[in-house]
Order: structure tokens, then C-alpha cells, then sequence
């Protein structure tokens, strides 16, 4: 039991270790398991699948159609200045936010055309970029971009920076465009090292200000209110519209929860907006990104949906998202679930494969915790929109799993195998399946137990080997031998040695056989059975048939490996041993077939076993005398008549007793009834001693 319970340790000790090297790689946070990280975060979004976005935030397309009616990008600045107007005057738009700059003078017509529109419209943000080369700016374009500055920040005590990305340059649009707007805000995106688009940039610094994207302007005149940043000691918290909270990483970015690839959001053609062919309420009171889609005059966003998501649509998302409070949160709670699945998820399936029988039972309890953990973190993710990680727990499960199973393998079932081939060949199947799941209930250096031993013996087969060639002796030996050692392991006996013809077998060792005394006597009748069905074989060929004789003793013995250090051999010794050999040979004294101990009788309550109590005998070597039992083959009626002549015989009524076994000996031609007629003679010739015990002295073995 100590060496299981140790045995079982070692499975939770490597579920420790492999926690404790997930939580430290958590904790570092390699770049490049990050990036792993993410792109198996990304297939969550696959497994999902599209989703449809707030009809509030819409996409208005410089597309290929609008390419083909208005001619190529970039137009006329009265043509967007008449996009615009259309925009928010005939289409009533709450916001319409570019994602275009217009940093460059056209002519003074268009500029002033396009100026005019965006003050009319009274509702425009109109979007910039930020760029790490410096550039000199105009007191008048520096103006209007200080305007756009954050103005409320909520700073907790202890905060000395704020870690968000820094630019040293900006693009701004010309002041005459710039001086309507409603607002800025920077359109700058970043990618992960990868390439692949995953968070929305919120906040920015330059020049020791701090500026809003655009989605977040957009936002912020959707709903009438100032943006409240909130800094905490670890960097950005997030940031308040209202009643709004938009969570966002330390950095001041926002992981994006997509809706889907390309006309995810409800887009309509600038073409169509400019010719007012559309209902005049499809964009009442809603937010409008403006931004190219024509493939060639747009940024590319490779994101986990797809590898071409227009630019414009990364913003539109963001807005969406904070509208729906649809935020893929990664707060202290996902931080503490995290952390619990790296840590418990190791441990639990340590402790469960401890008690797995084997390798595929713990291939199917690891796929199962593995299975499990995915559809837990897909629901947290699609259910609680929780941005919980995936690597790191499965970095537990599988070191947990390798670690074990190599262990398993490479010492358990190593050991097991060893074991089976050692024993198959002489242990019966099914010991030897618990010998490969669990080889240290083997003990096989030397130990105590009871044990059943079963001794057979071909009689005078001296005699029957003369008449044999070689040749045919080993035919001979092989039919009489593979069925009886077939027999011995069916009954979950252990086939000890061959010792020429004869054969001996343990019952309870190695392994433990509960029922190990009824099962080496169900051997003996079998075998008994089983030489009889030979008989008639031998018989049939012109061989010689063959008679045997088996004693069944049960008593403690010494079992184990024994024997040199070059050769060895798994067996038992004891006084135990000694008595069944000697019960075997006293079956040609009494001529019967199967003798078995007091010891074995007494612990056989199986009613289809007929004993008959044969004598008390003080064997060769043994001082103590043994009540022998023979267990009936056939005959089994004479028993009762028997019985009452051995009484006879006890009590010195010789005569009486010898008429009994007379009668048993020549009507049933009953061995014993013989030898005890015999005995009765000679005891009525000359009487036994006074003290007489009835007790018989063996001669020999």
C-alpha cells in the first residue's frame, strides 16, 4: 500500500512542477508564446463564426463602385464635400467620422468647398496620424490639435507615467479643412509581431499630451459627454463615457472582438450616399465611418477573420464593441481564472492519471481535461466576452501528461512488461493483466504468505519412458503437459517448475487469489477430468495410458525469487511445500488419486467437492500428525459406509471394520477400503499397543 501511495505522489508531483513551470512562463510573457497565445485565442473567433454588429455604426464605402462613377481616388474635394453634406444634412447622421486626413492644399475652391460642408454638417471628426519623424506645424494646425486633447484624467496616487506609445510627429489636416470639424482623433493602427491586427489603439501621447483615436471621438459625441481616463498604479484602467466604461490594457489599447470579415457592418456605397439613392432614414441618428474599401487605395488589416479587413472597419468595430459593452475583458477576475486554470487543471489531472490503469485510459482522461478546458474557455469567451488565455493551462496539461506517461512507460509499464513476459508463460492471464496494472503489488524478493501448493506425478513412468523412443516420449510429455498446465492457469494458479513429469503449482502467489484453496482443488478434479479424456486418446493410438497421483496442501511459505545470481527462479519453500509433495506420494500407498490437508479441507466450503476423511498420518520428516483428506473423483457414494468402517477401525472393532472395506474393496474396487482391510488383518493378528492413537507412520515418502 506504501509503495502505491508513493507510486500515485509521483503522478501529482509532476501535475506540481508542470503548474509551476506554466505559471513562471505566464509570468514571463514571452513574445513569442504570446504570439502563440494569440493565434489560438484567434480560432475562437473562427469556431464562432460572423456575428452581427450594432446598427448604430455604419460603414460608408469609397468603393469600387463609387471608384467607377466618380472616377479614382482622391476626388474633388466638392465631391466630398458633397458626401459629406449629404451625410449629415439629407441622412441626418449623428456622427460622421473620416478615416481620411487632408493634409495637402488641392485648390483653394475645393478646400474652401469642403471647409464649408464640414461646418455645415456640424458633426464631422475628421481623422489625423500620428508618424515617429518630426514635422513642424502651424500655430493655427497645432491649435486645433491641442483641442482634441484628452482634458479629464482621473490619476490614482503612486503614478509616475503613463505606459502608452509615444509619437514624436503628426499629420494633420490643413487649418482651413480643420477649423469646422467637430473634433479629431488619429486613425494610427498597430499590428502584432505576426502582422496580424488584434486591439484598437485608444489612446496616444505626443508632445506630453495625451490624444483619442477616432472611434473613441466618435463615441464621445454620440453621447454628448467628455471622455474620463482613468490611470491606476499599473498604467490605463479605462476610460468613462457617462455610464460607459470602456475597459482597456495597461497600454491604452482594447482587445477587439470582431464581428466577422469584410461587410461585417452594414456598408453602403459613398456613390449611393452622393446620389441620395438611398431612404432617406438609413443612417438617421447613427455613426458613419467614412473610408476607402476599393482594394489598392485602402490599408490592408490582416485580423483573425480574414487577411484584407479595410481599415475603416478595425474603427467601426471598436465603436461597435463599446456600444454593445460587447468588450473582450481582461480584468482581474480573467486574471485570477487564468491563473486557476495553470495551477488546478496540472494538479487535477496529475491526480487523476495516479490512478489510471494505463496509457490509453490516461491518453482518455487528458483529452477529456483538455476537451473540457476548450469548451470552457470558448464559453467564457463567447458567453462572458472573458479574453482568457489558452496556451499556458494546456502548457500544464501536456508537461503534466508527458512527464507521467514517459514515467509510466519508461519505469511503471516497463516493469510490467518485464513482468508479463517473465510471467505469462507460467501465470494465468488474468494475474497477469494485474500484474501490468499495477507490478507493485508484486513482491518478489522473498515474503511470508499463505499459499495453496498443488503437486502431480505421472505414476511408474519409469516404465512408460522404456518403452518410448525419444521422440515419442516428448510428444507424450507435451499432450500431458499443455493441458494441465492450461488447466492450473485458468484457475488463476501459478505453474511453479516442470520437475521431469511431474508439475508443480501455487495458488495466492504472486498475486493474491482469495479462494486460492478451492481453486487448486477445482485444479485437481479438472485434471483428473482432463488425464481421462487423454486416456482415451492414448489408448486409441496404441499408447500407454497414464495414472497420476496429486496432494493439495495449504500453509505459509516462503515465496519469491530464488536461487543464483546468473539464474533465478520465482518459487516457494517451507514445511508447507514439503507436505504437498509428500501428500502426493502417499497416493501410492493408498491408491487413490487426489490427497489434500486438513489445512485445505477446512478452508473449501463448496458443496460440489466430496472429501472423505482417509487417516491420520505422521509423515516422513514430521513429527506432528496430519489428518489427510481424499477428494473424491468418482465413487463418491461409498463415502458414508466408508466413514462408519474408519469409525470401527478407531474404536479397535478390526473385525467389524474389516468386513466394511471387504465389502467397499471388492464391490468398488476402493484402494483404500484394500489397504485398510489390510491393516484390520494385521492388527487382529497381532493387537496394537494400548496407547494406540490411530495414527499411521509413513515408511517412506
Amino acid at each position: 500500500m506504501k509503495d502505491l501511495i508513493n507510486k500515485r505522489l509521483i503522478f501529482v508531483l509532476f501535475g506540481i512542477i508542470a503548474a509551476i513551470c506554466a505559471f513562471w512562463l505566464y509570468k514571463q510573457a514571452s513574445p513569442a508564446f504570446q504570439q502563440q497565445d494569440f493565434r489560438m485565442k484567434d480560432a475562437r473567433f473562427r469556431v464562432r463564426g460572423p456575428v452581427k454588429p450594432d446598427s448604430a455604426v455604419v460603414v460608408v464605402a469609397i468603393d469600387h463602385k463609387s471608384i467607377k462613377e466618380l472616377g479614382r481616388w482622391p476626388w474633388s474635394r466638392e465631391v466630398t464635400a458633397q458626401l459629406i453634406e449629404n451625410l449629415a444634412v439629407y441622412y441626418r447622421t449623428k456622427v460622421t467620422a473620416l478615416d481620411i486626413v487632408f493634409s495637402e492644399t488641392q485648390s483653394p475652391a475645393a478646400d474652401r468647398a469642403l471647409a464649408d460642408a464640414i461646418r455645415k454638417s456640424g458633426n464631422v471628426v475628421i481623422g489625423y496620424f500620428f508618424r515617429d519623424e518630426q514635422g513642424q506645424l502651424t500655430e493655427e494646425s497645432r491649435a486645433q490639435l491641442e483641442s482634441s486633447r484628452m482634458k479629464l484624467v482621473r490619476i490614482a496616487e503612486g503614478v509616475e507615467s503613463i505606459p502608452i506609445p509615444e509619437y514624436a510627429g503628426v499629420d494633420l489636416n490643413i487649418p482651413t479643412i480643420g477649423a469646422g470639424a467637430r473634433d479629431f482623433g488619429f486613425f494610427n493602427a498597430r499590428h502584432d509581431a505576426d502582422g496580424l491586427y488584434r486591439r484598437a489603439l485608444l489612446l496616444l501621447l505626443y508632445n506630453g499630451e495625451i490624444y483619442q483615436s477616432l472611434a473613441m471621438k466618435a463615441l464621445q459625441h454620440y453621447f454628448d459627454t467628455e471622455i474620463m481616463l482613468d490611470v491606476k498604479p499599473w498604467g490605463v484602467d479605462s476610460l468613462q463615457l457617462g455610464e460607459l466604461r470602456i475597459p482597456a490594457r495597461e497600454d491604452g489599447t482594447m482587445v477587439l472582438n470582431f464581428y466577422g470579415g469584410t461587410g461585417s457592418f452594414t456598408t453602403l456605397s459613398a456613390a449611393d450616399i452622393i446620389a441620395k439613392r438611398l431612404p432617406q432614414d438609413v443612417l438617421q441618428g447613427k455613426i458613419a465611418f467614412v473610408g476607402a474599401t476599393e482594394i489598392g487605395i485602402y490599408d490592408l488589416r490582416a485580423t483573425p477573420f480574414e487577411a484584407t479587413l479595410p481599415g475603416v472597419e478595425i474603427h467601426a468595430t471598436m465603436a461597435a464593441n463599446a456600444l454593445e459593452r460587447r468588450f473582450l475583458k481582461y480584468d482581474s477576475e480573467t486574471q485570477m481564472m487564468e491563473i486557476a486554470c495553470i495551477i488546478i487543471l496540472p494538479l487535477l489531472l496529475g491526480s487523476a492519471l495516479a490512478f489510471a490503469p494505463g496509457t490509453f485510459v490516461g491518453l482518455g482522461i487528458m483529452s477529456l481535461m483538455t476537451g473540457s478546458f476548450f469548451v470552457f474557455n470558448y464559453a467564457m469567451f463567447a458567453n462572458a466576452f472573458r479574453d482568457m488565455t489558452l496556451l499556458y493551462p494546456l502548457i500544464g496539461i501536456a508537461v503534466t501528461y508527458l512527464g507521467s506517461e514517459a514515467w509510466r512507460n519508461l519505469v511503471v509499464e516497463r516493469k510490467g512488461r518485464q513482468l508479463k513476459k517473465a510471467f505469462s508463460s507460467y501465470v494465468s492471464p488474468d494475474l497477469v493483466k494485474q500484474i501490468e496494472k499495477d507490478p507493485d503489488k508484486l513482491v518478489l524478493g522473498g515474503e511470508q504468505r499463505e499459499i495453496s501448493i498443488l503437486f502431480s506425478d505421472i505414476r511408474s513412468f519409469t516404465s512408460v519412458s522404456e518403452s518410448l523412443t525419444p521422440s515419442e516420449l516428448v510428444t507424450l510429455l507435451n499432450q500431458y503437459l499443455s493441458p494441465m498446465t492450461r488447466i492450473v492457469l485458468e484457475e488463476r494458479g501459478t505453474l511453479d517448475k516442470f520437475i521431469g513429469d511431474a508439475i508443480m503449482a501455487l495458488f495466492n502467489a504472486p498475486l493474491d487469489v482469495p479462494d486460492h484453496a478451492t481453486r487448486a482443488c477445482s485444479a485437481a478434479i479438472r485434471m483428473m477430468d482432463e488425464l481421462a479424456r487423454l486416456n482415451q486418446g492414448f489408448a486409441a493410438s496404441g499408447m500407454n495410458t497414464l495414472d497420476i497421483g496429486i496432494g493439495v496442501n495449504t500453509g505459509l511459505a516462503v515465496v519469491g525469487n530464488m536461487g543464483a545470481d546468473i539464474r533465478f527462479d520465482y518459487t516457494a519453500i517451507g514445511d508447507s511445500v514439503n507436505l504437498a509433495s509428500r501428500l502426493e506420494g502417499q497416493n501410492k500407498y493408498y491408491g487413490s488419486h487426489i490427497l489434500v490437508s486438513g489445512d485445505t479441507r477446512r478452508q473449501v466450503n463448496d458443496d460440489s467437492f466430496t472429501f472423505r476423511e482417509l487417516d491420520r498420518v505422521r509423515v516422513k520428516g514430521k513429527q506432528q500428525p496430519i489428518v489427510m483428506y481424499e477428494l473424491m473423483v468418482n465413487n463418491r457414494e461409498i463415502v458414508p459406509v466408508f466413514e462408519e468402517a474408519l469409525a470401527r477401525y478407531r474404536q479397535r472393532d478390526f473385525e467389524g471394520a474389516k468386513l466394511l472395506f471387504d465389502q467397499l474393496a471388492n464391490d468398488n474396487n476402493d484402494g483404500p477400503s484394500r489397504l485398510y482391510a489390510q491393516r484390520c488383518r494385521d492388527y487382529l493378528a497381532v493387537a496394537p499397543p494400548p496407547d494406540w492413537d490411530g495414527v499411521y507412520v509413513a515408511k517412506d515418502k
